[in-house]
């Protein structure tokens, strides 16, 4: 556990900022100062302006917020909603269970981000199609994980006990079923959100995201893509802060799963 605390302690500093992102910028992001544009690095501006005179370090600050936290709950929500499909399938098997695997199938078979791209192109942009184009690809993989494990565990002893004691199909999936393999797909999760965070952020950056004025760390790169000769700052901000944030929660990701294997 103690080698685990330090790798929890940044994501959690990351999800602090995020949080709190709020009060803690120095200018507000959306304000424009068109004589103050472009702007190097500075004692005013740490990370200098773009090119609408906005100050950089507020809206890398402002966009951990939207990066970060819509990361987060897209990969809430994918883990949660495939692990309880996967999870049905497993336990009560039949018809159900084969038209959804088929249908996992089905998406599991395209490349995940070309089909997030086609996806949310067709949907129109903007960040919350872009997240929708995200979790319709993404919830076959828990969906995939947690029916593998429940069929694992479907015949256990504990299971049958609980049968003959009279309860019910849906207490036992969710009082029994569902918190035996709450680790794995956890884990599965922690490992996940660099990618959905580097995925989140390709589609701003293609412009299929978050759409300007929003401050997010990939629509900034995409915004910053043209001046990174004559103001690398603008896109090297940004491109940053996600490489801390995606390594941060990668390091995490993995000493979790050495913690939950047992490798202390």
């Amino acid at each position: 556990m103690k080698k685990l605390a330090p790798y929890l302690a940044a994501a959690g500093i990351l999800i602090f900022i995020a949080v709190f992102a709020e009060f803690l910028t120095p200018y507000d992001p959306y304000v424009q100062d068109l004589e103050g544009a472009l702007t190097p690095p500075n004692s005013t501006n740490l990370l200098g302006t773009d090119r609408y005179g906005r100050d950089v370090w507020s809206r890398v600050i402002v966009g951990s917020q939207t990066t970060l936290c819509a990361s987060l709950l897209l990969l809430a929500t994918i883990s949660i909603v495939g692990s309880l499909i996967g999870a049905i399938c497993g336990y009560k098997g039949g018809k159900l269970d084969t038209f959804l695997m088929r249908l996992s199938d089905v998406f599991l078979a395209f490349p995940q981000m070309v089909f997030a791209i086609a996806a949310a192109g067709a949907l129109g942009g903007g960040l919350l199609n872009a997240a929708a184009a995200l979790a319709i690809i993404g919830w076959p993989k828990y969906a995939r994980i947690s029916r593998g494990l429940v069929l694992s565990i479907r015949s256990m002893p504990y299971l049958d006990a609980a049968k003959m004691a009279g309860s019910s199909s849906t207490k036992i999936l969710f009082m029994h079923v569902l918190p035996n393999i709450a680790g794995p797909v956890l884990v599965t999760a922690a490992l996940d959100i660099g990618t959905i965070i580097m995925e989140l952020a390709g589609l701003s950056f293609l412009g299929l995201g978050a759409m300007p004025p929003t401050a997010e760390w990939g629509a900034m790169m995409n915004n910053g893509r043209s001046m990174l000769q004559t103001a690398p700052w603008v896109i090297l901000a940004p491109g940053t802060a996600i490489f801390i944030t995606v390594a941060t929660f990668n390091l995490l990701g993995d000493k979790l799963r050495d913690f939950m294997s047992g490798k202390r």
